[in-house]
This record gives C-alpha cells, sequence and structure tokens, in this order.
C-alpha cells in the first residue's frame, strides 16, 4: 500500500495496529458485559461488568490508553505525530512488552492451568503480530 508521498512505513501499521486493539477494547466497554465474554476476558469481568462495577471499565480503558499511547510513538517514529519523549527507547519497550506478552503466556501453557484458555492462546498470538510488526519498523 502506498500514498502519494511513497510507500506506507512500517511504523504507520504498527500504529495502525496499535489504534485498531485501543479501539477495541474501547469498543468492549461499550459493548459491555457480552463483549467482555466474547473477547475472553473471562466471567468474573463480565459479571463485574453486569453489576456496573467500575473495574472492568477502569482496568479496560487502562489497557485501551496505554495502546493509543504505543500507536502515538508508532506516529511519531513515522513522522506523523510531533516528538515524544525518548522515542527510540519507548518504542524499543514497546516492543519488549508485545514480546514479553505473547510468549510468557505461551512458556508457561505446559506448567500452569490457567494459560490453556483460547483467549491467553489467541491473544498471545496477537501479541506476537504486533511484536513483529513493531520489531520489523525497529530494524528499517
Amino acid at each position: 500500500m502506498s500514498t502519494a508521498g511513497g510507500p506506507v512505513s512500517a511504523w504507520v501499521w504498527a500504529a495502525g495496529l496499535d489504534f485498531l486493539a485501543a479501539a477495541l477494547h474501547v469498543g468492549i466497554v461499550l459493548g459491555g458485559p457480552a463483549w467482555y465474554r466474547f473477547f475472553g476476558a473471562g466471567e468474573a469481568m463480565a459479571r463485574m461488568a453486569e453489576r456496573r462495577h467500575p473495574w472492568p471499565t477502569v482496568v479496560t480503558l487502562a489497557i485501551a490508553t496505554a495502546l493509543s499511547l504505543f500507536g502515538a510513538y508508532a506516529m511519531t517514529a513515522g513522522g506523523h505525530f510531533p516528538a515524544l519523549p525518548v522515542p527510540q527507547a519507548a518504542l524499543m519497550a514497546i516492543t519488549a512488552i508485545y514480546a514479553v506478552r505473547a510468549f510468557a503466556p505461551l512458556l508457561l501453557v505446559p506448567v500452569l492451568a490457567p494459560m490453556r484458555t483460547r483467549f491467553m492462546i489467541v491473544s498471545s498470538l496477537i501479541c506476537g503480530v504486533y511484536a513483529l510488526a513493531h520489531g520489523m519498523a525497529l530494524v528499517t
């Protein structure tokens, strides 16, 4: 894919993934308990959302905020947002966060039963794709 100015940078792709994940987390809050269940947040989170307990909303919006910040850093690296503090260190940390989130649960599957859920496996694979996208952008 390209724009009038040339190909879309790897950072724009990485940022798009970050912003997509952030939007999905906001959608989960808006969608309510059924969305918490569908996206695998667990029955406890869905039940708290049904009781209008603030915890699911707080946690989910905190994740959405972090993902949006990750996207902002990626857009900064791609030259599309104003400069943010310590961009290179932040981008390396973001890539590492995605990599740890991808691989730690998969490595723990054989020994920890809570890691054997479809949500943990699928979300780990998704985070692996995100780590790969960010890592590729770092080296380009």
